[in-house]
């Protein structure tokens, strides 16, 4: 199976294959509205906003398995995100990020993921997925999304590699 093949399903409920973000590159994320980390969807929005009109997209997926950092219904995180962060990226339905009921696009993110295979540690573990559906590259909770513009750019400009943080 591919990365396009995987079906997802926004927030506002509606379903669609990976494949609408064939030819983009994707900065994937799994989010949670109470956690230290949160701040981070301004940094998401941002990135968002200089870089979509380049094909870059930003899938942000809540997810309450992290102390139950994100209670919420889907309805109430959109509106936490909106109304906070000002995010107009793409957020989809709330998921599981690990365990038996994993959605199927974390469990692919893991698994295919040449360099960390390694389960989801926490909230906002971040995966850039070039414009081919290559994983280039996994970062951690605490790299806040404006440090790795630099691998933003390269993925964009179709190379990869000027930031290796």
């Amino acid at each position: 199976m591919s990365l396009y093949e995987i079906s997802v399903t926004t927030i506002q409920n509606k379903k669609t294959l990976l494949k609408a973000y064939q030819g983009k590159v994707m900065l994937i994320v799994n989010t949670a509205s109470k956690c230290g980390y949160t701040k981070q969807f301004s940094s998401l929005q941002s990135l968002y906003a200089m870089y979509k009109h380049q094909g870059f997209e930003v899938l942000g997926v809540p997810s309450n398995q992290f102390k139950q950092q994100d209670p919420g219904s889907n309805e109430e995180i959109l509106e936490f995100c909106t109304l906070h962060f000002g995010v107009s990226f793409t957020m989809l339905k709330k998921a599981e990020v690990l365990g038996e009921n994993i959605h199927p696009l974390f469990d692919y993110l893991v698994k295919n993921n040449p360099n960390d295979d390694k389960p989801i540690q926490w909230n906002f573990e971040k995966f850039l997925i070039d414009r081919h559906g290559k994983i280039l590259k996994r970062y951690p909770s605490n790299i806040d999304p404006l440090s790795i513009e630099m691998d933003i750019q390269a993925a964009l400009g179709g190379y990869y590699g000027i930031n290796k943080s």
